[in-house]
């Protein structure tokens, strides 16, 4: 991997215009996840990772910090968000009980119930706002492309999403 030039190259017209539809997609697909979330199941895009994220793993349960880098949040939005699934009742956190260091968050059974209620409206949004307008070959090219651009970012750089 390079780094960036320190000489501005000013973007070619197709460049330009392929980099506001990229900026214009980054925005606004996720406001459309987090609205169609909120509205049908009363909890935003970030709480639905973290309870899908839980509900992936092995005995439903995963230190804080291994959820926060999987759920692509930092450690202190990740614990704001589980704070509130604790007080719905769909998440506990304990520590860890051979590392008091760490924290493990779990999902309780009304967590995996509001998982398994929630999903089939997201993955209907999911596949109306990205694979429906796509061929099966722009899928795969999507596929390649948005590997090739998340392997330029480095892994150590925390994800700062602007959606609670």
């Amino acid at each position: 991997m390079t780094a960036p030039e320190t000489d501005s190259r000013w973007l070619s017209d197709t460049e330009m215009a392929t980099w506001l539809e990229l900026m214009s997609m980054l925005v606004r697909l996720p406001a459309a996840l987090d609205t169609q979330l909120r509205r049908d199941a009363g909890i935003t895009h970030f709480e639905y990772t973290v309870l899908a994220t839980l509900s992936e793993a092995e005995g439903a349960e995963m230190a804080m910090s291994e959820l926060a880098f999987l759920a692509e949040g930092s450690l202190s939005r990740l614990s704001h968000c589980v704070k509130r699934l604790e007080a719905a009742g769909w998440v506990r956190r304990s520590p860890h009980p051979t590392n008091g260091r760490v924290t493990l968050a779990a999902l309780t059974d009304e967590g995996r119930t509001k998982v398994e209620a929630t999903a089939p409206g997201h993955v209907a949004a999911v596949r109306h706002h990205v694979f429906t307008p796509l061929t099966s070959r722009q899928v795969d090219e999507l596929r390649r492309i948005a590997h090739r651009i998340s392997a330029t970012i480095p892994p150590e750089i925390a994800p700062t999403p602007t959606l609670s």
